[in-house]
């Protein structure tokens, strides 16, 4: 039953969180199961209902009929669960269909309890109807039935897990994960406090919570904190104290440590990555929540800051101090995707591998950038420009990331053999390293836990080694210099057939045989002929036939007829 629901779900939009599109998956299929086991409900004039009765389970598929009818049911209720957020009174339509999904789970369950049926779908079937049970009793709050029916569930997918082999264990297991933070939600609202640093645990180490749960174990934490921050008024930063009004704030701020404790905790850097966007989003609202204060107090700060000669009021303090945090954060994000960067950049060099985009330098020296930018918006915060110890150890952090970024701009020179560029950088990196040192004195503290510079430097002085040696060599290779291959003349293989080399580019994709298309070449042009002869040429006399002519006219007429003749 399960591996069945599960394949369906994942296939058919609900691993985008699609429950409509699930939904008429679940009517299309159920269709055309009733037209396959020729179970039809009537025709288009008149409907007759019929029940699948245990005489005619001749066919597992009339148990899929029952499964797809519950779960059409189910898919509608989580539907219905979404928009129910911005229109409340679907909210009695959610709860129909879930009470219509645990009647055709039960009918399910009656079904199995046939001899036909095996006792693995028998268990399934029994968990199956106890976890929709479970997430009624949920949904009207029933806290102690819906305990109940969730402890059932998880139970029977335990005892299903240990009686399988691993691969088919881990779908069971998979599920009571699932159902896991709805039975400690459960047990807290019955009463168990413990259950509340559990639920928050788990919350914390998965990044955030998914499913039926979600809205409202946000709302439980959110509550929760609001009770322990009304008796939160005041916090203290760089020896200054600063009245905290503004509940979202507070709120921020007692569930801090806890954020702090839980990315400390991870333990991988995906559920990391997660835990550092959410510290990060809460912040920003806090923020947004201390700007909205701000535009109203805008000529009382004006005031405030002439009369006390530059110092910030409250609130603009409060707001630095968030900001403060914010761009720590994303300071501590950025290093921490550095060095799992830095990790695979070891691993590549270790095992050269083909395959997906493997990280290069450059990827590390963006990240540095962003944390140099994020360092120099920390020394503009308001009401700290005075403070020289504040100022210092900026000034020491920066040090530190300018000597990592100089570092991995060298190694990016060192990829395309500019030996001389690269050099030069890793001297810069020492220097900034040595200012460090220098420098650190009564600041090592602030210093820990940034990366250790005497590791730097060891890198590389052992980097500058290897470097010269690579230049040496590179300066003396026979074949950069000697080899015939090396030399890019441009000529086609068809007019250096009497040298020999070693071209590699003969059994690529370019190769080069012949000029194509083939260059001009002079040709003789089409003579041109002039007629100068006739200018040489000397026509016969046409004296007598032009004579001829003139005498022809009226005087010879009239002469004609009087006889008169030359």
């Amino acid at each position: 039953v399960l591996q069945i629901v599960k394949e369906s779900q994942q296939q058919h939009g609900l691993r985008h969180g699609d429950f409509q599109r699930y939904r008429g998956y679940c009517s299309r299929r159920l269709r055309r199961l009733r037209k396959t086991l020729n179970f039809k409900m009537g025709n288009r004039h008149k409907f007759t209902g019929k029940k699948v009765t245990e005489e005619i389970l001749s066919d597992n598929r009339y148990l899929l009929l029952i499964l797809m009818d519950a779960e059409r049911a189910w898919s509608y209720a989580m539907q219905l669960k979404q928009e129910a957020n911005t229109e409340p009174r679907k909210r009695f339509h959610l709860l129909s269909r879930l009470r219509k999904a645990v009647k055709h789970a039960e009918e399910l369950e009656r079904l199995c309890e046939s001899n036909r049926v095996d006792a693995k779908t028998k268990l399934e079937a029994q968990a199956y109807m106890a976890y929709l049970t479970g997430m009624l009793r949920f949904e009207h709050q029933e806290w102690k039935a819906a305990m109940e029916a969730f402890n059932k569930c998880k139970t029977i997918y335990e005892k299903l897990a240990n009686a399988f082999t691993e691969e088919q264990a881990v779908l069971y297991n998979q599920r009571v994960e699932e159902i896991s933070p709805n039975i400690r939600y459960c047990a807290y609202n019955i009463g168990d406090q413990s259950a509340m640093n559990e639920l928050m645990q788990m919350r914390l180490r998965s990044g955030g919570t998914e499913g039926l749960l979600a809205e409202k174990l946000e709302a439980l934490i959110t509550q929760t904190r609001a009770k322990q921050a009304a008796t939160m008024s005041e916090v203290e930063w760089r020896g200054r104290t600063v009245p905290v009004k503004i509940d979202k704030v507070r709120i921020f701020l007692l569930g801090l440590a806890d954020n702090e404790a839980a990315i400390a905790q991870a333990e991988n850097e995906e559920t990391k990555e997660r835990l550092f966007e959410s510290l990060l989003s809460e912040c920003r609202d806090a923020i947004q929540a201390v700007r909205e204060e701000l535009k109203p107090d805008q000529k009382q700060r004006e005031h405030s800051l002439e009369n006390d000669s530059g110092k910030v009021s409250n609130i603009q303090y409060l707001h630095s101090y968030l900001t403060y945090i914010k761009l720590s954060t994303a300071i501590r994000r950025n290093e921490s995707m550095a060095k799992s960067l830095q990790r695979a950049l070891l691993q590549q060099q270790r095992s050269d591998e083909d395959g997906k985009r493997s990280p290069r330098p450059q990827d590390l020296i963006r990240l540095y950038d962003i944390i140099l930018q994020n360092l120099v918006e920390l020394t503009q915060l308001p009401g700290l420009e005075e403070d020289k110890n504040f100022q210092k150890e900026i000034g020491l952090k920066t040090l530190v990331y300018k000597a990592y970024r100089c570092f991995f701009i060298a190694q990016s020179y060192v990829l395309v053999k500019k030996w001389s560029e690269a050099l030069v950088l890793y001297e810069r990196v020492l220097k900034y390293a040595r200012e460090v040192q220098s420098g650190a004195g009564a600041h090592r503290n602030s210093l820990k836990e940034l990366p250790d510079v005497q590791d730097l430097i060891t890198q590389v002085n052992a980097e500058k080694y290897s470097l010269q040696a690579a230049a040496i060599l590179d300066a003396n290779d026979p074949h950069e210099t000697e080899s015939p291959s090396q030399v890019k003349d441009g000529k086609p293989l068809s007019e250096r057939f009497e040298t020999f080399c070693l071209d590699p580019s003969l059994v690529s994709k370019q190769v080069s045989l012949v000029h194509f298309p083939p260059g001009f070449q002079p040709i003789p042009c089409k003579p041109l002929f002039f007629d100068l002869a006739l200018n040489h040429v000397a026509f016969p006399p046409l004296e007598d036939k032009v004579e001829q002519k003139a005498k022809s006219g009226l005087t010879g007429y009239i002469k004609g007829i009087f006889g008169f003749k030359s």
